[in-house]
């Protein structure tokens, strides 16, 4: 039998003592260096981390910077708004705080329904609005119940506001909420602040980073819950840029108004500095209801319009240019060496082969002057095929047709300035000499924007290569157009012509002393006339637009514009007086309210007060279900622009190029 001597187990005990304190010793040591690590090298990590339970941070929106005109008088400026945000990571229950806001803000079913599509949609903080420009007992009654509603955001800040309202629609464009494609994008916090806004079209978006500014921070002592205790500290926010524009915001206004009920574009130059005074195109939608929140009715109703209110025709817009056109024909004329008082005979055509190209009537006799004046077809048809169309082309160029232009616009359209080569790359087709006779007359391939049309009248007026600016700089030198004055004089002499002699707008001169007018009128057909109305009648939408070009004073030219009338049937018909009107307010402002009065009281009121009926009206008409209005309003809007632009381009393009000899218009 084997003895456990005392030795034995004394040696025994002792040693597993040994481990054990060992073990110990390890394991206090480890901690010790483990609390060390945290309270000496971790100290700063922790200690921010508990300052942010502790300390909540919100960013401020900053004000926006102002939009003034060239006298200073305000485009786009900020008012103070009361709001309602929900923050999505903040709510306990989405329904019952839904639900329980219903009441207190007085939402209707389509608020309802558009705030519970957008929690869905939202992530994180980022704010889904509830409910802007708020007046204040609403605003009041929200704050006093805000233990019982976790996730709501009441905020007192500045909202975007547009004095003249749909007349600057697409020149500034309007302010929203960021996307969640822009905030992946960016990455910027202040994207998901409870009422940021940022441009999304027009000078809002190309002038973001001025506009913007720097946001201020406010730091709040809150409780484990949330719950405020105090507040520490703010920093206050830096407003953004004051930018000044070339607008006359007067007579923005007025030509916006001036429109009427009618489709299309008024552009004013002063054509001695560049400076655009005006930049219309009408109809347009309000950029204080898409800055606010457009609702789905008030989208659908815009969509679906046929006049097309989400695009601006002026820099979109694409229309061939009809006789308005005819200036650029007789300078290539003069340079290619025809004498401007040959005489041709205006029989009521040109005969091409065994085809024939119409004019409006039987003019007899015509010079260049009064071919001009009259604008009678034939005379440029037979100088067109003399000089062929590349000098047209280049003549046209010099006045500025055919390019894009440096403006602070998100968008623009250059249009179509055709000669034999472009044909030849475009459609691998070679170019024909009734090609030729189509192109002197503004028609066939030839298509510009209303845009180009305002600039070429301040070229042509002016006799420089002026540059236009949106932005207000300091007036520029200007280099001469690549033309004798003696051929821009006999140009201008003949257009003077048009409104004051024996022309096509003698209805439209001036009732002013001392100032003539010039001009030139332009009938555009949208498709080959293939009924009786031959585009003069119809449906609306097939009926050739009315264009007209115009400077003033004449002899010391100081304005210039262009008027574009969708399917207005003819320039002096629907396009002339409109510029009359307009430049007679540059010169005598009450003579032009009376009229506008005048008018305005047949049309039902200004634009605000028709919009609103029209709105009332579409929807009391409406039954079915609205859809829902798209996740970025902005991006929506500029892709049915697109495609409506797109589809008139192409219906201009193959239509008019297509025109039958004895159908064309000029």
């Amino acid at each position: 039998m084997l003895r456990v001597t005392e030795a034995a187990q004394a040696y025994s005990f002792s040693r597993r003592a040994l481990l054990l304190g060992g073990a110990q010793a390890a394991v206090g040591v480890i901690l010790a260096g483990r609390m060390t690590w945290l309270a000496v090298f971790e100290n700063e990590r922790y200690r921010l981390m508990a300052e942010s339970n502790r300390v909540n941070l919100t960013l401020t929106p900053p004000r926006r910077g102002w939009l003034v005109d060239r006298n200073g008088k305000p485009i786009a400026n900020n008012r103070t708004d009361f709001r309602v945000d929900l923050i999505p990571d903040r709510i306990q229950n989405k329904e019952a705080t839904v639900a329980g806001l219903q009441p207190i803000l007085k939402l209707t079913p389509e608020d309802m329904a558009r705030i519970r599509t957008d929690l869905k949609r939202a992530a994180g903080f980022q704010p889904v609005p509830v409910l802007e420009n708020l007046d204040w007992e609403r605003f009041a009654a929200v704050s006093v119940r805000l233990p019982e509603l976790t996730g709501v955001a009441p905020t007192r800040g500045f909202a975007r506001n547009y004095p003249l309202g749909a007349a600057v629609g697409h020149l500034v464009g309007y302010v929203g909420a960021a996307s969640a494609e822009q905030y992946r994008k960016e990455k910027d916090p202040l994207l998901l602040a409870p009422g940021f806004k940022l441009g999304k079209e027009g000078l809002e978006k190309s002038l973001e980073k001025r506009l913007r500014g720097a946001p201020g921070a406010k730091r709040v002592e809150v409780t484990a819950r949330g719950k405020l205790v105090r507040e520490l500290e703010t920093r206050a926010d830096v407003p953004g840029e004051t930018i000044k524009l070339t607008i006359d915001a007067g007579l923005q206004d007025y030509a916006a108004r001036r429109m009427g009920e009618e489709s299309g574009s008024v552009t004013v130059f002063d054509c001695m500095t560049g400076h655009i005074l005006a930049m219309v195109s009408m109809p347009a939608y309000d950029p204080n209801a898409f800055s606010d929140g457009i609702s789905n009715s008030e989208w659908r109703m815009l969509s679906e319009d046929d006049h097309i209110p989400l695009m601006n025709k002026t820099l979109q817009g694409l229309y061939p240019p009809g006789s308005t056109f005819k200036p650029a024909t007789a300078l290539a004329a003069l340079g290619a060496g025809v004498d401007p008082k040959r005489v041709i005979y205006c029989n009521g055509g040109y005969t091409l082969g065994n085809r024939r190209f119409g004019c409006l009537g039987r003019h007899g006799p015509m010079t260049m002057h009064t071919a001009i004046a009259r604008s009678c077809n034939t005379y440029f048809y037979t100088v067109g095929r003399e000089i062929g169309v590349d000098r047209i082309a280049v003549a046209a160029r010099a006045l500025g047709f055919g390019a894009e232009h440096a403006l602070p616009l998100p968008s623009q359209r250059y249009g179509t300035i055709p000669d034999e080569a472009w044909k030849l790359r475009r459609y691998k087709q070679k170019w024909t000499q009734s090609d030729t006779l189509n192109a002197a007359i503004g028609q066939g391939y030839v298509l510009v924007s209303p845009f180009q049309l305002a600039l070429s009248a301040a070229r042509l007026a002016s006799g420089l290569l002026v540059d236009p600016s949106l932005l207000h700089a300091p007036p520029r030198n200007f280099p001469p157009l690549p033309f004798p004055a003696e051929h821009l004089a006999i140009v201008r002499a003949g257009m003077d012509e048009v409104v004051n002699g024996h022309g096509t707008a003698g209805a439209s001169k001036l009732r002013l002393d001392g100032v003539r007018m010039g001009g030139k009128t332009g009938t555009a057909q949208v498709r080959r006339i293939m009924d009786r109305n031959r585009g003069q009648g119809g449906d609306w939408k097939y009926r050739d637009h009315g264009l007209f070009i115009c400077f003033a004073p004449v002899d010391n030219p100081r304005y210039a514009a262009s008027v574009v009338i969708e399917h207005g049937m003819g320039g002096a018909r629907a396009a002339a007086p409109i510029a009359k009107d307009v430049l007679t307010f540059l010169f005598d402002r009450e003579q032009a309210m009376t009229r506008l009065g005048e008018l305005e009281a047949g049309w039902g009121g200004d634009i605000a007060t028709r919009m609103a009926t029209k709105s009332a009206a579409w929807r009391a008409a409406q039954a079915a279900p609205a859809p829902p209005v798209p996740e970025d309003a902005a991006e929506a809007a500029s892709t049915i622009a697109s495609a409506a632009a797109n589809a008139t381009t192409n219906t201009i393009d193959s239509d008019a190029a297509n025109t039958s000899p004895e159908e064309v218009t000029p």
